[in-house]
């Protein structure tokens, strides 16, 4: 006697959603935080990046005529760990309220903005 196995099948289907309006406000603090992540990564890597380099020039281990080597520059650059994310999460902040102004003032004329979705059904 044989067995027969039947896998489930999954069927998706497309369903179109219409955004006309985003909120001001909610959409310009999702783009801070969005720049706080980007600000502290990129913080993270110019501050040990910073620290390797200049380790490998006071070690001798190469040659730069950009950096003395560890000093007190290398101590600045880890203000990129603050600076940095504070810095991207305003500018996401200002910038995201900027895209969503003039996606409320645009979407007036061109019927908003379609996304599309697989949905499981």
């Amino acid at each position: 006697m044989s067995t027969l196995q039947l896998k489930k099948l999954t069927i998706f289907s497309m369903k179109t959603y219409r955004i006309k309006s985003l909120g001001i406000l909610t959409f310009a603090k999702f783009q801070g935080v969005m720049g706080l992540f980007i600000g502290l990564l990129l913080g993270i890597l110019y501050s040990f990046g910073g620290l390797i380099l200049d380790t490998l020039v006071s070690l001798g281990w190469i040659q730069s005529t950009e950096t003395p080597g560890l000093s007190i520059g290398t101590i600045l650059a880890f203000g990129a760990l603050l600076g940095m994310p504070l810095i991207f999460s305003v500018l996401g902040f200002l910038l995201g309220w900027v895209e969503a102004f003039l996606f409320n003032f645009v979407s007036r004329w061109f019927e908003g903005m379609n996304l599309k979705f697989l949905v499981k059904e």
